[in-house]
């Protein structure tokens, strides 16, 4: 149902993130001629022939070293290794096969996944160094010689990683359901949430903060439309991220966000908005997705008849940059208002995939002009020549201007209001991409 994922296993420096970085196209992971550098996986999309998929780096294994970072970047690459559904075995073509090679490939192949052999820092053109023939032996079937530094059959690696990726699911061509991850710190009630909808204990739910690792995937229909509803591990401050399986906990739910259309984003209405809160929320912010701000556990609440605007003005003020986003209270633990969320998703999934007709937007454009004069400096005044949409989820406004550093982001925010006020875009963030007109 989501994008495959890829997953570069190998003992430390053996070129994985540089791999990784030439892959997605920057410098996302560090790299440092340091073992042990990269600690935590990090993921990033990338696309081959047409086909989208997700790259996990991981930090190295190294068998026997009883070290205590080590083993959690040990445990960390088994996490990567039990979601991945293609592994890339690096190793590197200097060094020949190590020990430690050895007793990685005999755990992965008891992964029972595809394994592309992989052997790095193969720096010479031409004819395939008789180095290669050594990398045989690890019984992991042809080695693909390749050198990430002098970007040699790097084509013919991909051409490999894309013949193993599995088939395209019916959900990856073409799906007409709303993705909806439920999203927050652990302990706010979202598989409380998640069954609440489906009317049965499909997630656990306890006290316990932390219950839920994995995101799980639950389809459901009802008289408002079709939906995949995904119910994610609670993202914990870092200061408590001790354990591996929490680091593994945050990735699953960065990836739930990034396969969504639709953030529910819930908050303990006990607690308000936290820190942690805001964290999340930008996260989803950031990633272009649809947001709605739900406030559970409303029961638990002594209220008036102020109490609910009282509450949506603090939590705007402290979430400022996502006051577009409707907020609902409800209780997941009775139902109350759970029902009103659907409209809410459908219309925020239709905000954030919204287009307008470039005729439209210029429109806008020049209204905003005539009301607020586009701002100066040192005598050169910033001229808007037009602008267009460029693409949606979320909506993305490309405008040209005679000097892009003249478009201040205080003008970038109004004229972003003012595509609100004329467009809508509830609950969708919005960007502007400011390009100068070339004369």
């Amino acid at each position: 149902m989501s994008k495959p994922i890829v997953a570069i296993i190998g003992r430390p420096n053996v070129g994985k993130s540089s791999f990784f970085n030439y892959i997605v196209g920057e410098r996302i992971s560090i790299v440092e001629d340091t073992p042990g550098v990269t600690r935590d996986r990090i993921y990033a999309d990338t696309t081959w022939r047409d086909r989208s998929f997700t790259l996990i780096d991981t930090g190295g294994i190294e068998p026997e070293k009883e070290d205590i970072i080590l083993a959690q970047m040990r445990e960390q690459a088994n996490m990567a290794i039990e979601i991945a559904d293609v592994i890339l075995f690096m190793t590197d073509m200097r060094q020949g096969v190590t020990a430690d090679d050895r007793e990685i490939a005999n755990m992965l192949r008891r992964s029972k996944k595809p394994i592309i052999l992989v052997c790095n820092k193969a720096d010479q053109f031409g004819e395939l160094p008789p180095e290669i023939y050594e990398f045989y032996n690890l019984g992991m079937g042809e080695p693909h010689a390749i050198s990430t530094a002098n970007a040699i059959r790097i084509g013919d690696l991909l051409d490999e990683i894309y013949a193993q990726l599995p088939p395209k699911s019916e959900d990856e061509e073409n799906d007409d359901k709303i993705k909806v991850a439920i999203i927050g710190k652990p302990n706010v009630g979202k598989s409380s949430l998640l069954n609440q909808i489906l009317g049965e204990e499909r997630s656990i739910v306890s006290n316990i903060a932390g219950t839920t690792r994995d995101a799980i995937d639950s389809e459901f229909e009802n008289e408002f439309g079709k939906y995949l509803l995904i119910d994610t591990a609670g993202i914990r401050k870092k200061s408590k991220v001790n354990e591996s399986i929490e680091k593994f906990s945050i990735m699953r739910t960065l990836l739930a966000i990034d396969r969504s259309d639709v953030c529910l984003m819930l908050i303990d209405a006990q607690e308000g908005v936290t820190d942690q809160d805001a964290k999340i929320l930008g996260e989803a912010h950031e990633r272009g997705k649809g947001i709605i701000i739900v406030v559970n556990k409303w029961d638990e609440i002594e209220k008036d008849d102020k109490t609910m605007n009282e509450y949506k003005k603090n939590i705007y003020n402290k979430i400022s940059y996502a006051t577009y986003a409707p907020m609902i209270f409800i209780s997941a633990k009775t139902g109350q208002r759970v029902q009103k969320l659907f409209g809410l998703i459908n219309e925020v999934n239709q905000q954030n995939s919204l287009r307008v007709a470039t005729s439209v937007v210029n429109e806008v454009i020049n209204e905003a002009i005539s009301v607020v004069q586009p701002p100066s400096d040192k005598g050169k005044r910033l001229k808007i020549f037009y602008g267009t949409q460029a693409s949606t989820r979320p909506p993305t406004f490309v405008i040209f201007v005679n000097n892009r550093e003249l478009f201040h982001f205080s003008y970038q925010r109004y004229m972003i209001n003012c595509f609100r006020n004329n467009f809508g875009l509830q609950g969708t963030p919005v960007r502007l991409i400011i390009r100068e007109k070339i004369r």
